[in-house]
């Protein structure tokens, strides 16, 4: 049998068990459907949660699970952007602008990944877990984990330095038409 507080740290890993599942579904009310699927099953196998050990790896094997038996068994449902979060990160002025920018470009280069690449980047990066960690939680080799997180990275540099150059084109610095101009 679970302690008693274990109720209240499923409670406090919400966040990053949603967090989780919207990078896996891309909509906030697919997210909202998986994590309470994930906490139901949760509580239904709260017995076989063994005291002492990680909650929330347990939750996101729980988790993982069970957006991958959605993936199998369901029909495909269509899915929603992300706007209506995006406005609860933002801080206001410049800083808001800027950071939307960057969010949309990176939310944007991460869903052109394979979903391989995204969930391991999604483990490693953003809930901060170890690439042992995340090789236990997935059920690969720690190698294919290092090599599936190199991937990503490189495929985002990518990415970015291909946004970078275009940039570059659409907006030419004063500097290069002065020199065009010969000044």
């Amino acid at each position: 049998m679970a302690p008693p507080h274990v109720h209240g740290e499923i409670v406090a890993l919400l966040p990053r068990v949603r967090r989780m599942a919207l990078m896996f579904t891309r909509s906030a009310d697919l997210a909202d459907d998986l994590v309470q699927a994930t906490v139901l099953r949760a509580l239904d196998c709260l017995d076989q949660y063994q005291a002492g050990t990680h909650l929330d790896r347990w939750l996101f094997s729980i988790l993982r699970t069970t957006w991958l038996n959605t993936q199998r068994y369901a029909a495909r449902r269509p899915s929603e952007p992300l706007e209506e979060h995006r406005a609860h990160l933002m801080i206001d002025g410049v800083q808001e602008v800027e950071t939307k920018i960057a969010l949309s470009e990176v939310w944007s280069a991460s869903l052109r990944l394979p979903p391989e690449q995204r969930e391991t980047l999604y483990l490693v990066c953003v809930e901060g877990f170890s690439y042992s960690e995340a090789a236990e939680m997935l059920g690969l080799p720690l190698g294919t984990v290092m090599s599936r997180l190199s991937r990503a990275r490189v495929a985002l540099l990518a990415m970015a330095t291909e946004a970078d150059a275009e940039n570059v084109k659409a907006f030419p610095t004063r500097c290069a038409t002065d020199a065009r101009a010969g000044r």
